[in-house]
């Protein structure tokens, strides 16, 4: 709910998915905690659907990023017409600019198998590490340039600072090209995240989740 120019960073990330092609619904995924009423107070009043459930397992309330781009979220529905994966995401991307695409049937098998109740962290290596599933990964094109270290996500206060920027600058419709593009013109934009991502995996690591499956009987 924190704001850019006057506007949620929710509602920038909802008006960016409606420009998707493929995607027929729009859910945000929120807690059952009294912090959370407020958003889901604003997601009422503009008839924006949601879903409150656990606050640390995201495999039963599933979130995303305020960069995701339409245009990866149509890909992501491509891929699985062609392949029906069970995972669809990126390899090689900046954090937070691709969706993750799963399949109904295989959040339903996770949920069922998995032991922890605290999948705040690392959840994705529940579908890549456990050899359960079909996954298919996006690369980005060879002649694609990211600056180093570039976060395209909101985790924490010099995200939400570098957030402002992009969208001061971009607007709201704007794609990955674009964001390469602004960087080029102003590489010193690069520093207000610097050391972030550091912080971030030093956190990941300490904290990522327990991947200990059920029996081999119950996985079934």
């Amino acid at each position: 709910m924190k704001e850019i120019n006057n506007k949620p960073i929710i509602k920038y990330l909802i008006n960016r998915l409606t420009k998707s092609q493929k995607a027929r619904n729009l859910v945000v995924c929120t807690t059952n905690k009294q912090s959370d009423d407020p958003l889901v107070n604003f997601l009422e009043g503009k008839n924006i659907k949601y879903f409150r459930g656990s606050e640390h397992d995201i495999l039963v309330r599933l979130r995303d990023d305020i960069y995701t781009d339409p245009h990866f979220v149509d890909m992501v529905f491509d891929e699985y017409e062609k392949t029906h994966a069970d995972y669809i995401t990126d390899d090689g991307f900046p954090h937070g600019f691709v969706p993750v695409g799963i399949t109904r049937s295989a959040l339903e098998k996770i949920c069922k198998v998995k032991v922890s109740k605290n999948t705040e962290t690392g959840y994705r290596e529940f579908f890549t590490q456990t050899n359960l599933f079909n996954c298919k990964y996006f690369k980005p094109k060879k002649d694609i340039i990211f600056p180093k270290n570039l976060r395209l996500t909101l985790d924490y206060e010099e995200d939400f600072l570098l957030a402002k920027e992009i969208y001061g600058s971009l607007g709201n419709y704007f794609h990955l090209e674009d964001i390469i593009t602004l960087f080029e013109k102003q590489p010193n934009l690069i520093k207000i995240v610097e050391g972030v991502d550091e912080r971030w995996k030093q956190s990941f690591g300490n904290n990522i989740t327990d991947l200990i499956l059920k029996s081999t009987e119950e996985i079934k």
